[in-house]
């Protein structure tokens, strides 16, 4: 029974430290970050090109469908129904073909964005690793991401704001 109250004030001791202990926090922006590091540019650059090649792609079978639909046009009075009816049922499926494509492409898990993903995954997890480098050294309990969409930061001191220190250790110099 002795033990006891050394135990109880042990334990209590241990809480206030702890709670003594203040945990830090931090905030990064990490769009900023992205437009600062160099590999981001040169992803930028081979997306805008595929995505220009497949929207030429995009363009040409819209293109050939105005085509189709002003040689209908223009022949209509020669064309039998049948014939006519024969050729807009072409145009439809030419017209169902670009929207496939369209979908298959930009579409919400088309290629661009497939690739988009698979081009930004090695970068992203760079930076990830950069970030959890530097929240350990500066011991931050959280880091939040000022620039992630529903972040809820309405206010932010630019004293807590670590996007430098992720640059740093990614080795990549502020040249505004």
């Amino acid at each position: 029974m002795n033990n006891s109250p050394k135990i109880v004030l042990l334990f209590l001791f241990m809480l206030i430290s702890g709670t003594l202990t203040a945990q830090k926090f931090g905030y990064i922006d990490s769009e900023y970050i992205l437009n600062k590091h160099p590999d981001y540019k040169i992803v930028q650059q081979e997306l805008e090109n595929l995505s220009d090649a497949w929207k030429k792609e995009a363009q040409s079978l819209d293109k050939e469908i105005k085509d189709m639909y002003t040689q209908l046009k223009a022949e209509e009075v020669l064309l039998t129904e049948e014939m006519y009816q024969s050729r807009l049922q072409d145009i439809n499926k030419k017209e169902q073909a670009s929207r496939e494509f369209n979908s298959r492409i930009f579409g919400i898990e088309g290629q661009y964005f497939q690739k988009q993903a698979e081009l930004l995954q090695p970068l992203q997890s760079k930076i990830y690793d950069a970030i959890e480098r530097v929240s350990r050294k500066n011991n931050l309990a959280m880091l939040f991401d000022k620039a992630s969409v529903p972040s809820g930061i309405i206010y932010t001191d630019p004293r807590h704001d670590y996007s430098e220190f992720v640059l740093d250790e990614l080795g990549i110099e502020d040249n505004n």
